[in-house]
């Protein structure tokens, strides 16, 4: 099994980060405006990109520590993977290890999402410190 793994130190309060990965406001800004998210676990977080949808179920919120989802439903390679968000906060900057594991192989496709996870998490960045972040719909 492989996994992709990634960390980035964001100067933000970790309150502003986890609010920013849990809620339409935040995630439509980072990720994409065509969502459907709500913090409450086991609910069913949907993505859309275009034509295609990620659907996630949320396993763990646990408030500015910890976010860890379920894929049930996106391409193949991605069913059956996780996606967790872990949040420290260290001398007024905050950690945030971003892991999806779960993966059968690595692939094309793996090497795709593995960048594309690297600018989520710049686009995070962007959203916690300046306000504004980069989704899908601006990258386009």
């Amino acid at each position: 099994m492989a996994s992709i793994e990634h960390i980035n130190v964001l100067r933000a309060p970790i309150a502003k980060v986890y609010e920013a990965l849990t809620t339409k406001e935040g995630l439509s800004s980072v990720w994409t405006t065509e969502l459907n998210v709500k913090a409450e676990p086991g609910f069913i977080n949907e993505f859309s990109f275009g034509k295609d949808t990620d659907r996630f179920e949320i396993k763990t919120l646990v408030p500015n520590q910890r976010i860890l989802w379920h894929c049930i439903d996106s391409d193949p390679e991605w069913i059956g993977t996780s996606v967790s968000f872990d949040l420290e906060e260290k001398n007024g900057k905050t950690f945030v290890t971003l892991k999806q594991t779960g993966w059968a192989d690595v692939t094309e496709f793996y090497r795709h999402c593995n960048y594309n996870w690297a600018f989520f998490l710049y686009s995070l960045k962007c959203y916690c410190e300046e306000g504004k972040g980069i989704n899908y719909q601006q990258r386009q």
